[in-house]
């Protein structure tokens, strides 16, 4: 098979796009989405794999900075809009985008490449381990009640449409505060405030559209909830669903606020909330955690692309002097020995000749990048392995995050 692999222009992208959407079911996309998603592209980041005229391989690569351990926004190439076509499946097609576009991330000086997986048994292989997960939940608001903190009946809210003037903007400034906290937050570049609010009459299914509460003291905002009400009734009465998009919240008694206001709404017996952090405070709050049918899912997963200026970048909540044996098939640039030394104030990372301490794949460094999974659970699994003891105690303590990384939004 020839084939000629090529960065995206322009005048391509269309064809381009439209082969991804039939890769992904056929069903074309709103012409709202098809607008933001053509906005949004970098053309210059994306990549197009070519049999004659028809485009048979999709990729591309967002610039973005995301929150690791410690507060730092590292460089990432954010890896989106991946398909092969049906009828080139198996032939290499998707191992020579990745093979390009790790390369070209390389060449941009960027230490880090993360993406979210329709299909996450993929990219293993190509490097990427799963560092965050999802919170999924439906919660019984007919009987799960609510224990909210002093302060609550403080806060003022106020409903608002989402696109209002200066709502956008507030809801982005609250935002904004909680990205240097949380690992695994992305800081959003201008347009990808549209995101939030992409509401396709198509996507609905029945839902309103989407509303949006914000909390606040005085004229100052310190909190949000967007979401939509989906109605619906039985013989017995009124069972309508809130189906939460996103909350935000600066303090305790504001963020109380918002999920009372969720399960207060009148004609509705359910929360469904979709993503949300593992460590999501609501859990504390509710009088029964087994009515709200709590699921995890896999959702951010990262690629270290220059191991050693990755594993600088971030910070570790304990002393950390270990030396790994990577094992990187796919990136061999990152293949060998590397000392760590770092604590809560900061790291370096080089190569050495010194002996090993552990040894373990890229794929899982990658996993425990963010400190949302235990190098102690990676060794369990015999994923990675002990050479000195104490080793992986020390580096599993290490690498641990306060809070659990989370990926507010999916790109």
């Amino acid at each position: 098979m020839t084939t000629d692999l090529r960065a995206l222009t322009p005048a391509d992208w269309d064809a381009w796009y439209g082969k991804l959407e039939l890769a992904f079911g056929g069903v074309a996309e709103s012409a709202e989405e098809r607008a933001l998603w053509s906005d949004l592209t970098e053309h210059d980041r994306s990549l197009g794999v070519w049999d004659g005229d028809e485009c048979v391989g999709t990729a591309g690569a967002f610039t973005f900075r995301l929150t690791v351990p410690g507060g730092a926004s590292v460089p990432t190439a954010g890896v989106t809009m991946v398909s092969v076509a049906s009828t080139h499946r198996r032939r290499g097609v998707l191992t020579s985008m990745m093979r390009r576009q790790l390369d070209d991330v390389r060449s941009w000086g960027e230490p880090l490449a993360a993406l979210t997986a329709s299909e996450p048994a993929i990219y293993g292989r190509f490097g990427y381990g799963i560092a965050t997960q999802q919170l999924r939940a439906e919660i019984d608001t007919d009987r799960v009640r609510l224990s909210v903190p002093d302060g609550t009946d403080d806060v003022r809210l106020r409903l608002v449409k989402p696109d209002a003037e200066g709502v956008p903007e507030a809801c982005e400034a609250v935002y904004a505060q909680h990205v240097a906290v949380r690992p695994g937050m992305l800081a959003r570049r201008p347009g990808w405030e549209r995101l939030p609010l992409l509401d396709p009459e198509s996507d609905r299914k029945g839902s309103s559209p989407l509303q949006c509460v914000l909390a606040q003291r005085g004229d100052e905002v310190v909190g949000y909830a967007r979401y939509f009400n989906k109605p619906d009734w039985d013989a017995a009465g009124p069972k309508g669903t809130i189906e939460l998009r996103d909350l935000e919240a600066l303090d305790p008694a504001a963020y109380a606020a918002l999920w009372r206001h969720l399960f207060d709404i009148d004609l509705t017996s359910k929360v469904k909330v979709w993503n949300r952090p593992l460590d999501d405070a609501w859990q504390h709050l509710v009088s029964d955690s087994r009515r709200c049918d709590l699921a995890p899912r896999d959702s951010l997963h990262v690629r270290l692309v220059e191991v050693g200026a990755a594993l600088e970048a971030r910070t570790y909540q304990a002393p950390v002097d270990v030396v790994f044996e990577v094992e990187d098939s796919f990136c061999a640039w990152n293949e060998g020995r590397w000392r760590l030394s770092g604590d809560a104030k900061g790291a370096s990372c080089a190569r050495t000749t010194d002996t090993a301490d552990l040894a373990v794949s890229v794929r899982d460094l990658g996993a425990a990048y963010l400190g949302g999974v235990s190098l102690a659970s990676l060794a369990a699994a015999g994923r990675v392995r002990e050479l000195r003891r104490g080793a992986l105690a020390e580096a599993s303590l290490g690498f641990a995050s306060v809070v659990a990384p989370w990926l507010p939004h999916g790109f």
